[in-house]
């Protein structure tokens, strides 16, 4: 059983990450990247307990867990090495002309605060107390609150002592970071009203991520809620790709859908496509590779009893039929792989059947016409991916059709499937609501750092009290816009 924080202990630990953070603003980006890479030290000597721990806590299997420990590390490194570089204070540079009676103007960015951050139970360690938006947040400037998730707190003490012992070697505020612990919605409330919390990060269900969203903007001083909250993830699979790939394309998607027991935001939901002999082979297919996927144990009770229920109301739609389903018959806590079909009528007019059933769970949808298919996509909510499974016939056949989706997700892949994040600059894992509360920014690479950030502008300011990243030296090496350009020497050199 999870301890309960008291309020108390929430406010003291607010406290000292309001004092930390006073600290944190007055260290350059080469020494949060220093620290950074120490956690990812620190997490990667962690050894075969917390793998054990984590598969006993979560049930994930012992290479997709060794997998993820390895993503966890590359992501404290990769955000290390961008923060190193001055990415995201973006400094800005643009001198005096007092011939034109212009004062000296100097910008960059810094964090904006204590920053709270809901572990995810998918991801117990890319996702969670020492996950992506730990690492971003700290390489911002800004300490962290992790409220711990409920279902893998041995997981998350042992993934916060290892962050708690590079604070301490490096003689650091301890309230740097901080490790909240509970199972109430209360302590979520508390922490996201608390008037010295200045954003919120949370990866979950969209009522969990909306509920914190209404509380954060029903504050006297309102603040960012960065929650990712659930995807359907549809694929449009075109007339001449499943003509020659239509047996290829049922195993990829498969293959995704059950990827992980169904338990990524990225899992392929739905697929849509016209009817016709090239669908009917796709599906086919599709009930081959189903039937022969085992059903396999889902993270914890909560989720296994939240997928059984939102089948449950899926599969009492009206007109729907079940295609195929695992041959295996799925014991307490297992998900068994299920697809559906329904026609793009029906999908369009029952609300019910576009809602995200987080698991092993697929619809195909058929439509008479492309116009549906338009149709489709004019209704859809806003998506973290979408997929074009299509050969370039099709593209030039459809181009109206894929720009319209462009405004539909955040990521738009060309074949292919959507599970498999990569942690790079170019990745975007965030898309438009309900997705996400705010399509601007990702969850997943270097360019996460960017959530916990805000600009200030220094005017005729003295060298000497100017932060290191807009002295005129340039102590740090970092690359600069200076009158425009991009610069990355010392403007003394330049001026002499």
């Amino acid at each position: 059983m999870m301890e309960e924080t008291s309020t108390q202990n929430i406010d003291k630990r607010i406290q000292m990450a309001a004092e930390a953070f006073q600290f944190l603003k007055n260290t350059t980006v080469t020494e949060r990247a220093e620290f950074m890479n120490a956690v990812a030290d620190q997490i990667e000597a962690l050894g075969e307990d917390l793998l054990a721990i984590t598969h006993t806590e979560t049930s994930l299997p012992l290479a997709r867990l060794i997998g993820e420990k390895a993503r966890t590390v590359g992501q404290w490194r990769s955000y290390a090495k961008a923060v190193a570089a001055g990415t995201y204070t973006a400094p800005r540079i643009d001198l005096a002309q007092p011939e034109k009676q212009k004062g000296d103007l100097r910008k960059y960015n810094v964090g904006i605060g204590p920053v709270v951050i809901f572990g995810a139970s998918n991801f117990p360690f890319a996702f969670s107390t020492a996950g992506g938006d730990t690492a971003s947040a700290i390489g911002a400037g800004c300490p962290v609150i992790i409220k711990a998730h409920p279902e893998h707190p041995k997981t998350s003490q042992m993934m916060a002592d290892a962050i708690t012992a590079i604070v301490n070697a490096f003689g650091w505020p301890e309230g740097i970071f901080s490790h909240i612990t509970g199972t109430s919605y209360e302590i979520g409330t508390y922490l996201t009203q608390h008037p010295d919390i200045r954003a919120v990060a949370f990866t979950g269900s969209f009522q969990g991520g909306k509920a914190l969203f209404d509380i954060a903007n029903r504050r006297e001083n309102p603040i960012p809620v960065f929650a990712e909250m659930g995807s359907i993830n549809p694929v449009f699979a075109f007339q001449n790709l499943l003509e020659t790939k239509a047996e290829i394309l049922a195993k990829e998607y498969s293959t995704s859908l059950t990827l992980g027991a169904g338990q990524f935001c990225t899992n392929p939901g739905v697929l849509i496509a016209l009817k016709g002999n090239p669908l009917d082979r796709f599906i086919t297919a599709l009930k081959d590779e189903i039937k022969g996927i085992a059903p396999s144990h889902m993270l914890h009770k909560g989720i296994f009893e939240s997928f059984e229920k939102h089948k449950t109301i899926a599969l009492a739609q009206p007109d729907i039929e079940v295609i195929t389903e695992a041959e295996t018959i799925a014991n307490e806590g297992q998900g068994r792989a299920i697809v559906i079909k329904t026609t793009a009528r029906d999908f369009m007019t029952n609300p019910a059947l576009s809602e995200e059933v987080f698991g092993p769970f697929g619809i195909i949808v058929t439509c008479e016409t492309h116009e549906e298919m338009a149709n489709i996509a004019q209704q859809l909510k806003g998506q973290l991916t979408i997929t074009i499974a299509a050969t370039h016939e099709d593209l030039h056949e459809n181009l109206s059709l894929v720009n319209l989706l462009k405004d539909k997700c955040g990521r738009l892949l060309f074949n292919g499937m959507p599970t498999g994040v990569e942690v790079v600059y170019a990745m975007q894992h965030g898309g438009p609501f309900p997705s996400t509360t705010d399509a601007r920014f990702t969850s997943v690479g270097p360019d996460a750092v960017k959530r916990f950030v805000r600009p200030i502008s220094f005017q005729n300011w003295p060298d000497a009290f100017l932060p290191e990243e807009l002295k005129d030296e340039n102590p740090l090496q970092i690359s600069r816009i200076v009158d425009g350009e991009m610069n990355s020497g010392s403007l003394k050199l330049q001026t002499t």
